[in-house]
């Protein structure tokens, strides 16, 4: 079996994505630290209770984006395109905020049991199914080779 060489990348370019790394971090960082207040602020002033206009819209809105979630990432996967790790990764995030929104609604309703049935025997086994394979596929990938400790 003979072995994948890849030049080394030049510093220029180990430059650029360290400074990306950084940007993308400090962002993100920021973004966490600012939702933590807003999230306070919502678990104090929300009702318990609201009446809610386009409801069937929201609902198969959502269930749409999800359709086409699993749609591209199936047709991603036949096509062995690289675009199914994003689609996967997506599609999961989308299953679990479903099986999250479909059981939090339903709480104190009949409908309870229906909702965390689907979510424990469809929804949250899928998601988890998809981002295990992701997280396979990224092992199985071939990174360049940078001396550990060159990218900060």
């Amino acid at each position: 079996m003979s072995e994948i060489r890849t030049e080394a990348p030049s510093p220029q370019l180990l430059e650029h994505i360290r400074r990306q790394r950084r940007h993308t971090l400090e962002l993100l960082t920021v973004c966490a630290i600012g939702l933590v207040p807003w999230t306070v602020l919502l678990a104090f002033t929300l009702p318990s209770g609201y009446t809610v206009r386009q409801w069937r819209t929201t609902w198969v809105g959502f269930d749409v984006l999800l359709l086409l979630a699993m749609a591209a990432t199936a047709l991603l996967g036949w096509r062995r395109h690289r675009g199914v790790v994003v689609a996967a990764v997506s599609t999961g995030a989308l299953l679990l905020c479903d099986a999250w929104f479909d059981v939090s609604l339903a709480l104190g309703t009949p409908e309870v049991w229906w909702s965390v049935g689907l979510a424990v025997g469809v929804e949250l086994p899928l998601a988890g199914f998809l981002i295990h394979r992701v997280l396979e596929m990224l092992k199985l990938a071939q990174w360049p080779n940078v001396p550990k400790g060159r990218i900060r």
